[in-house]
């Protein structure tokens, strides 16, 4: 299995999400990796630019990642 880099160019982090884009419909897709019908039509990008990304104003953004629920509080040390 192929591991998937950011597709930004100077980071080469491993890949956390999926985009892809629609120019007709201007709409940008967050997906968990793996999660796309047409791996050549996406792009990979890491956790930090996934979260920080910000799209051109009058686009919308779908981010359909499953969010990670903490199952107990960590504890202070």
């Amino acid at each position: 299995m192929d591991i998937r880099h950011c597709a930004r160019p100077g980071c080469g982090g491993p890949a956390a999400a999926t985009m892809t884009y629609d120019y007709a419909s201007r709409t940008v897709w967050l997906d968990n990796p793996g999660s796309e019908p047409d791996p050549a039509a996406a792009w990979g990008l890491c956790a930090p630019h996934a979260d920080n990304l910000r799209v051109p104003m009058g686009w919308a953004c779908n981010d359909r990642r499953t969010p990670i629920i903490q199952l107990r509080p960590s504890i202070a040390v």
